[in-house]
């Protein structure tokens, strides 16, 4: 390995970087944010405390000089923050940058937004949709947005042509797990890649419990029985959703098992908060500021801290969750994003 590349004490690169940049969000998704929580009560970041895009840059680039290529926008919903589209295009600037993607609700997402993200050089959209019958999805996000709503950002994203549109489905039992097969219905043949999602236990506010897990074998023997699906090939160590094609041709969809099959051994991946703190697991419970070496200007101060916290990193929360108290405080996945 490179000297340059950072390693953690498992040997695992980072390779993949996820960025907030913001904390707000225009749905209340009862797994996410749910309304009991992230009411009007709610204390939301000031503007003020946000990363500026140049301070994202630089992590960006610190970390890029590490190994990353991939890096992810998240919120929130990150179609919030306003000029988005100058932070896209410094980022694609970036040497060793070659996968820049977005994961949205697409409830915001127009022909002419769509259009604008993908000139400034976003190439990848994840789109979260986690029912096709409105009542379930009115339920899932709770502010009463429409399923088309969605499809129409959607469509406007494949006219956009990026490189791919992945939709993201939130399996939780008992909410929405009847909508499995009208989503592999919908998007199959498509040209769409649908990837179904076990219910996690992240943040605190979700009222996790392992009863409400649809395990991706649930998920994949019940797709298969309707529209058989056989195992498809990984694209690469580490990628996140097992892959599964259609036995007929139509595409392929993904099954991401935090819970039931953990992908630790794998994991490159940070999260750098909108406040400018990286998490080095999406289940941790506090972050490494990074504000110090930020404020310094000095690209590689940033490069030293972020190598730093990277090589001491241990976590393999998935792996240990049975040994582990899960109701110890965790991160808020709408504050580093998914």
């Amino acid at each position: 390995m490179s000297p340059n590349v950072a390693s953690d004490r498992f040997d695992r690169p980072l390779k993949d970087l996820r960025v907030s940049v913001t904390d707000r969000c225009n749905f209340r998704c009862v797994y996410c944010m749910p309304k009991e929580v992230f009411n009007k009560n709610y204390t939301f970041l000031p503007k003020a405390e946000l990363l500026s895009f140049e301070e994202i840059e630089r992590v960006v680039r610190a970390g890029a000089d590490l190994g990353v290529t991939k890096i992810r926008l998240t919120g929130g919903e990150p179609l919030i923050r306003r000029d988005l589209e100058v932070l896209i295009s410094q980022i694609r600037a970036v040497p060793g940058i070659t996968d820049l993607s977005m994961t949205t609700n697409a409830s915001l997402l127009t022909r002419n937004r769509a259009r604008s993200l993908r000139d400034a050089g976003l190439q990848r959209l994840n789109v979260s949709l986690d029912a096709m019958d409105d009542d379930t999805f009115k339920a899932v996000n709770d502010v009463d947005v429409t399923v088309q709503t969605v499809l129409d950002g959607i469509d406007h994203a494949a006219q956009a042509n990026f490189e791919s549109v992945k939709i993201n489905m939130v399996v939780k039992k008992g909410l929405n797990d009847h909508s499995i097969l009208p989503m592999a219905r919908f998007f199959h043949g498509t040209g769409h890649i649908l990837r179904f999602i076990e219910f996690m236990d992240v943040g605190n506010s979700n009222a996790w419990d392992l009863s409400h897990v649809t395990t991706s074998q649930e998920i994949a023997d019940l797709i298969n029985a309707n529209l058989p699906i056989r195992p498809a090939k990984a694209n690469y160590r580490g990628e996140v959703a097992k892959r599964w094609e259609y036995c007929d041709g139509g595409g392929e969809i993904g099954i991401i098992s935090s819970v039931s099959d953990p992908f630790c051994g794998d994991c490159s991946r940070a999260r750098l908060s909108a406040t400018g703190s990286i998490y080095t697991c999406l289940f941790a419970s506090s972050g490494y500021d990074m504000r110090p070496a930020l404020r310094s200007g000095d690209v590689n101060a940033v490069r030293e801290a972020l190598n730093r916290l990277w090589s001491i990193r241990g976590d393999r929360y998935s792996e240990t969750r049975t040994q582990v108290s899960i109701i110890r405080p965790k991160v808020e996945m709408s504050f580093i994003g998914g």
